[in-house]
């Protein structure tokens, strides 16, 4: 049950990635060229994604204590920013761009 409901996301966030047109080269270059021609579409949608994401997660999902699954909700500790984070996050914005 748990990889279908792995696979069941997975497929719907490509989904919704290809559909907004956040898969399009061209359109992501376009939203990080803040200097030149900036399309602000994607903008759009990811603000759109968190209209929709915002109320669920505080209304159903914060409070739950146990998963959908039955399984304890693991606490994420808070985030030790250190060289090691902060220079991966610089490689992977690098790389994105």
């Amino acid at each position: 049950m748990k990889l279908l409901t792995s696979v069941f996301a997975g497929l719907l966030f490509g989904l919704g990635m290809a559909l907004s047109g956040m898969m399009d080269p061209a359109r992501v270059t376009g939203f990080l060229d803040l200097a030149g021609a900036w399309d602000p579409s994607l903008a759009f949608v990811m603000g759109g994604a968190l209209a929709v994401f915002m109320p669920g997660y505080f209304l159903l999902v914060k409070p739950r204590r146990l998963s959908l699954l039955g399984e304890p909700m693991a606490r994420v500790p808070a985030p030790v920013l250190d060289r090691r984070l902060i220079g991966g996050a610089a490689l992977f914005g690098i790389g994105w761009g």
